[in-house]
């Protein structure tokens, strides 16, 4: 029955002679072809690696991180370009800068200091009532010239501005004003027109008008202040004598140990505002 199975080569090979079938070549084994170029190890990383084969949240950690990065690199662009206004400026500048924001922080240190004293006082005088008014009288000393009603005398500085080509205008002084303020003045006079907080300056023919009077060139400043404070804020890089220069006009900033302000303003008495004290 098996014999009846066999496939005709294998009963071939049980007829013929044994001497016949150990001649019989057999077959050869699959060999590689002859056209495919054997590949080295690298090629075959590469092979493995491209094109990528990445899977749906590989793809999604990898545009995050780029979105991150791409933020990092904004950033850090955005802060490096922050101190660009002073890059500029040469060393003596900036330290000037410095030295006057450093006497600004002094100033406002003794300011405070001042008023801590002042309470204390209050607080520990036996007879409070005196030290109150006396307080009164000088804080009343302080408010006029303030307001511009009393006479003033300190150090300080002058400025003088000559305008022979007409080109300094309202603002340029305005400008001188208000870094004078910001620099610590406590009077202010104009070609003997007092300055105070109300103060308001306009381009007038020929001249310029402050407070309604009419003033013209050359324009002196009487400022009452700390001096190493005044003339470092006019003569900051980009500041108002720079601004002036440009203008074609001449700056002079002088220091003094005595500066009088003897400009007064009429005390005005308000329409409507009251004290809210009893």
């Amino acid at each position: 029955m098996s014999s009846q199975n066999e496939s005709p080569e294998n009963r071939l090979r049980k007829e013929l002679p044994e001497e016949v079938t150990a001649a019989a070549p057999k077959t050869p084994a699959a060999e590689p072809e002859q056209g495919e170029p054997k590949l080295t190890g690298r090629q075959r990383l590469v092979k493995g690696l491209w094109p990528p084969r990445m899977s749906r949240a590989q793809l999604i950690v990898a545009l995050l991180l780029f979105g991150l990065g791409f933020g990092l690199a904004v950033q850090v662009a955005s802060n490096s370009d922050g101190d660009g206004a002073l890059r500029g400026a040469r060393q003596e500048d900036l330290v000037r800068i410095l030295d006057e924001l450093d006497d600004r922080t002094q100033r406002l240190e003794e300011e405070k200091r001042g008023l801590e004293g002042q309470r204390t006082e209050l607080e520990n005088s036996s007879d409070q009532a005196e030290e109150a008014r006396k307080q009164t009288v000088e804080k009343e000393k302080q408010l006029g010239i303030l307001a511009g009603t009393v006479a003033a005398q300190g150090p300080g500085i002058t400025l003088a501005i000559e305008d022979t080509k007409g080109t300094v205008e309202a603002d340029m002084l305005l400008d001188a004003i208000q870094e004078l303020r910001a620099a610590g003045a406590e009077a202010i006079q104009i070609n003997g027109v007092r300055v105070v907080a109300g103060t308001y300056l306009t381009d007038v023919n020929g001249g310029v008008g402050v407070d309604g009077n009419k003033i013209t060139a050359p324009y002196r400043f009487k400022v009452i202040g700390k001096p190493q404070d005044l003339e470092p804020a006019l003569n900051i890089p980009g500041g108002v004598v720079q601004t002036l220069e440009k203008e074609q006009a001449t700056v002079t900033v002088e220091r003094s140990d005595k500066i009088i302000v003897d400009a007064l303003r009429p005390a005005r008495q308000p329409d409507y505002a009251r004290s809210s004290s009893q």
